[in-house]
């Protein structure tokens, strides 16, 4: 059942992608995939790109899906193990849910942080008492990771290149 509705989905990601998300196995493993989600225009995590790995339980898709962010991000309700605080990944997972609809929850989290049940209370309390510096630090977090990204994969390259050609 689970490797059927899987395989739906991933069909439909094809077909139907959610804006500035993508999602899809890693390798040959349908049970482990990694996601990116692009920061939302309209938010502090504006031109960020974030990386995320799924994992799907054998009895998916009565169990939720464990989802965690590979990127550190500073948010809320986001750890720095990138564990993720989202009710539909825990108590209001329904199997009518899918992981596109998972990744849009995700990406509207990104614009509004919930902060009454926050994950890191100390991020949630600069929201509520210093929104200009919460902006400004979600933007320099941001921008670092993205360095830190890129610069790996130029390292990778180069690596490859010299021991490859």
């Amino acid at each position: 059942m689970a490797l059927k509705r899987i395989n739906k989905e991933l069909h439909d990601l094809g077909r139907d992608p959610p804006s500035s998300c993508s999602a899809g196995p890693i390798g040959d493993d349908l049970f482990h995939w990694q996601a990116t989600i692009m920061g939302p225009s309209d938010s502090p995590y504006s031109g960020g790109v974030f990386f995320l790995a799924i994992q799907f339980p054998t009895d998916y898709p009565f169990k939720p899906p464990k989802v965690n962010f590979t990127t550190r991000i500073y948010h809320p309700n986001i750890n720095s193990n990138g564990s993720i605080s989202l009710d539909i990944l825990r108590d209001q997972w329904s199997p009518a849910l899918t992981i596109s609809k998972v990744l849009l929850s995700l990406c509207s989290r990104l614009t509004d942080p919930t902060i009454d049940d926050p994950l890191v209370p100390e991020i949630a309390h600069v929201y509520k008492t210093d929104r200009t510096r919460y902006e400004a630090t979600c933007r320099e977090w941001t921008r670092k990771m993205l360095v830190s990204k890129v610069l790996n994969y130029i390292i990778k390259y180069l690596f490859y290149l010299h021991f490859n050609v």
